[in-house]
């Protein structure tokens, strides 16, 4: 049965369906502004998730961790990141994008806070797990919400804007945590992430509605009423009825990723994020400790990390306008390759400041752009029902290359073997993913 509201007699109203007048209509300043909010929350993750990367030299002198150790500290986080994303991803189709977005933000504030307060490393891994609970669950709705808050038109574009809010984060909170570590000791990178993450949560909570796609498909008691005060907030006629969804289609969830008319799609689109996530959180990871092993101080080790996610950003953002002309998928899987290519030099850099800089410059070029190729893939890979879901489960699996990544190569210099093979090795993780993605097909 159709939902009406009695409240709309005698206003401007249209019998439409709300999810087509977003999706077909110029974009408003408020959407806009939603998409500049992801931006900065996908930052804040760049910043939490990297804040152990920046912090880890510190880590390891004061507890006397050693290379293999210290990769497991690195990866704490990530394990929570994979629970989160899969877990939360379903929680956000199921209730709703923006309650559990709110709840992922308070967990990430209290966990990267509780972190200064730690005494030893199994402390320190129990609040990382906690804070990656919170960033995994706030990944698998964000790039719903900014799906389903943008037009048709620029959709690919605005997620892939999203998406380059972590290398901004990361640009951001490499310089900071370069003068930070200076100054003080490695908690002061964690205060720094948890006084931004509490910021956040008023400006979300006051200014992101929920998402109109996920009200019409749920319709939750109340849907209409939120859908006609989103789309008036947004500069749109409210509606007097919404579609009709039957219980059977609302009840629609997680499940539909494994039925066959979305399985291909599920496993080739994680195979693929998994394999270059495994490469890019090499340089994520182990940047910092690369440098200082040549000879340089922890401050410039930290700041090779804000070259590389430079490049990210400028290299995401370029990936992001062409996607207004070129086809997504081809433009990801061209990245893809060249992330392979560069990283591999970086085996071979030598111990040049100037020199670093650039390759790792491109490095994070080529290596984000995958990455917000594969975040620009997933709305046109999952529909409504299963975005969040999709996402959440495409990012938790691909989160356990994450973890698999920094204990691996911790593991391989424990082993001996030089920087020159470790690259090599890593690197071809990128280049079989854009293998993999040949075989997708998007709607």
């Amino acid at each position: 049965m159709n939902i009406t509201n009695p409240m709309t007699k005698g206003e401007d109203i249209m019998n439409t369906d709300p999810r087509e007048t977003i999706d077909l209509a110029p974009m408003s300043m408020l959407q806009m502004f939603i998409i500049a909010i992801t931006v900065g929350l996908n930052g804040l993750d760049g910043i939490d998730v990297l804040s152990i990367s920046f912090a880890s030299t510190g880590i390891a002198a004061e507890w006397g961790i050693d290379k293999g150790g210290l990769g497991i500290v690195l990866s704490m986080e990530l394990f929570g990141m994979a629970v989160g994303s899969i877990l939360l991803g379903w929680v956000a189709d199921t209730i709703g994008r923006r309650k559990i977005m709110i709840g992922c933000l308070i967990t990430m504030a209290i966990g990267m806070f509780m972190v200064t307060t730690v005494n030893n490393v199994v402390e320190l891994s129990i609040w990382r797990i906690i804070t990656g609970l919170g960033i995994g669950g706030l990944l698998s709705a964000i790039t719903a919400i900014t799906a389903e808050f943008s037009n048709l038109k620029n959709r690919y574009l605005c997620v892939s804007i999203m998406a380059i809010g972590y290398p901004i984060g990361g640009i951001i909170g490499g310089e900071i945590a370069r003068h930070l570590l200076i100054e003080h000791d490695w908690r002061s990178v964690f205060y720094f992430g948890a006084a931004l993450t509490t910021f956040f949560i008023p400006l979300f909570y006051f200014v992101v509605p929920e998402s109109v796609h996920w009200l019409v498909r749920k319709q939750p008691a109340g849907a209409l009423d939120k859908v006609n005060k989103t789309l008036k907030r947004i500069g749109h006629k409210a509606v007097g009825v919404l579609p009709e969804i039957t219980p059977e289609v609302r009840k629609k969830s997680f499940g539909d990723l494994f039925a066959p008319g979305l399985r291909s799609t599920t496993i080739i689109i994680t195979a693929a994020y998994f394999l270059q996530i495994t490469t890019y959180y090499f340089i994520l990871k182990w940047l910092p400790d690369v440098v200082v092993g040549m000879g340089f101080s922890a401050s410039e080790g930290a700041n090779m990390l804000k070259y590389a996610n430079i490049g990210g950003a400028l290299g995401g953002t370029l990936l992001g306008l062409m996607t207004l002309r070129l086809d997504v998928k081809k433009l990801t899987m061209a990245a893809l390759a060249l992330s392979a290519v560069f990283i591999t030099f970086l085996g071979s850099t030598p111990a040049d400041l100037d020199y670093i800089k650039v390759i790792a410059a491109l490095c994070g070029f080529f290596g984000n752009s995958g990455i917000v190729g594969m975040y620009a893939l997933f709305p046109a890979a999952f529909p409504t029902h299963v975005r969040a879901s999709g996402t959440g489960f495409t990012v938790g699996m691909g989160r356990g290359g994450a973890i698999l990544s920094p204990i691996i190569v911790g593991f391989m210099f424990q082993a001996g073997l030089p920087l020159p093979t470790v690259s090599m090795l890593i690197s071809t993780g990128a280049l079989i993913a854009a293998g993999v993605l040949v075989f997708l097909k998007i709607r």
